[in-house]
């Protein structure tokens, strides 16, 4: 009983970490405050480079994923978070007391995104190693659910902080606030001790245990067919996400004005209870049927915006709310494929590696999109870009399969190979 509760303070200090590790969904509130700087003369900054400490930052986050499951590993998640809440604290508020361009992609750009890469990448593998292995979407759902849910609360904060105290004072002092909540909740992160076995909570109760799998390192991850397979899967899931989201909070401005922010909060909703209902689901039918859900329904909101006429309030809401729903259900899927298919020894750094896909989808996607907009002026080419790359990832599930463990003949038993292949 007392792992069990250990496990739930782990996850549920896990969530706090990413509700304040969602500062990066304040860009947009912070992007406008500065872009009246630039237009009153006090920011000397090109317009054109005004999303570059954004931009610099997803990169950085995503790399930064790397070294962080290594240290994780290493050196556990209590000291691996610590590092990243200091360094978020640090990085807003180097960004707080500058203007200049170089200042924000130092400060917001490196410093902040490799904070949140590190702290990011101990929450999720330090909670499911306390849960059997029936629990994984779950656990891995409600941890990053604390990330989508963020921006329901940071976007109204930012907006309200930065009207009655400028840019630079609402910078600073959000980076003190975050660096001080995740510092003392790191202090909850703990890997189980030597011997823990998670699926011992379940074998008493008649529940098969799960098959014991091969861990493998990270090099031997990328040797297999399935890791490049998830890969791409994910590139095209998150980045045509995140790409779409972006042109749907442009129509919720269009429609709803000063009101916009019903519209992202109900996307910031769904972001989070995507991210809950498909670990749920998948725990239940599979990582890789409710992947291919997922992602079809992704495909059938995205082409619906063709369809949705601008001014057309309440389908945007609907549409916003999906968007951010399957969207978010990416964030929970891949960490628990990565753990089903490769193991939990190496999990920080496997599962770091495999989020580069989110870091490089968004960057490369959102940049085609961007061009495609300014091109033709109008958003209907990117839907249809991402709509039809969301059906190729739908086809290439059709490939997705567990590694064969070679080093594990036993592995082999009929009834094994059921539940490898139902992940």
């Amino acid at each position: 009983m007392a792992n069990k509760n250990k496990g739930w303070v782990v996850t549920f200090s896990g969530v706090g970490i990413n509700l304040a590790l969602g500062v990066l969904y304040a860009w947009s509130v912070i992007k406008a405050a500065i872009e009246i700087e630039i237009d009153r003369g006090t920011w000397a900054w090109d317009k054109a480079s005004l999303n570059d400490p954004y931009a610099v930052a997803l990169l950085v986050f995503a790399f930064m994923m790397i070294p962080a499951g290594r240290m994780l590993d290493k050196l556990g998640p209590r000291f691996t978070a610590s590092l990243g809440g200091i360094l978020v604290g640090l990085g807003l508020v180097v960004a707080s007391l500058s203007n200049s361009l170089w200042g924000w992609i130092l400060g917001f750009g490196v410093l902040a995104g490799s904070g949140i890469g590190l702290a990011y990448a101990s929450a999720t593998p330090a909670a499911v190693k306390w849960f059997p292995s029936r629990r994984t979407g779950l656990i891995a759902g409600l941890v990053v659910s604390g990330f989508g849910l963020a921006s329901a609360y940071i976007a109204p904060l930012a907006t309200y902080m930065q009207r009655s105290l400028g840019i630079g004072p609402t910078i600073l002092w959000l980076g003190v606030a975050f660096l001080i909540v995740v510092v003392i909740l790191s202090q909850f992160l703990a890997n189980p001790p030597t011997g823990y076995d998670p699926e011992e909570s379940v074998k008493g109760a008649g529940s098969k245990a799960a098959t014991p799998q091969r861990e493998y390192t990270w090099k031997e991850m990328m040797g297999t067919r399935a890791f490049w397979v998830v890969w791409m899967i994910y590139f095209i899931g998150a980045g045509a996400g995140l790409m779409v989201i972006g042109a749907a909070n442009k129509m919720a401005k269009a429609a709803f004005a000063e009101s916009a922010w019903i519209a992202l909060t109900l996307l910031a909703l769904g972001n989070a209870a995507g991210r809950i209902v498909a670990g749920v689901l998948s725990d239940k039918i599979g990582r890789r049927a409710t992947l291919r859900i997922m992602l079809a329904f992704q495909s059938v909101m995205i082409f619906s915006l063709l369809l949705v006429p601008e001014d057309s309030a309440l389908l945007i809401l609907l549409v916003s709310t999906f968007l951010g729903f399957n969207y978010g259900s990416n964030l929970a899927l891949f960490p628990s494929i990565t753990k089903d298919f490769y193991g939990l020894k190496n999990f920080g750094l496997n599962y770091g590696i495999v989020f580069t896909a989110w870091g490089v989808g968004g960057f490369v996607l959102a940049r085609v999109s961007q061009m495609l907009v300014k091109q033709t002026d109008s958003l209907n080419y990117s839907c249809i870009m991402a709509g039809t790359l969301l059906v190729g990832a739908v086809i290439l599930t059709l490939a997705l399969r567990a590694p064969r463990a070679q080093a594990q003949p036993e592995s082999k038993n009929p009834a094994s190979l059921g539940r490898s292949e139902a992940s």
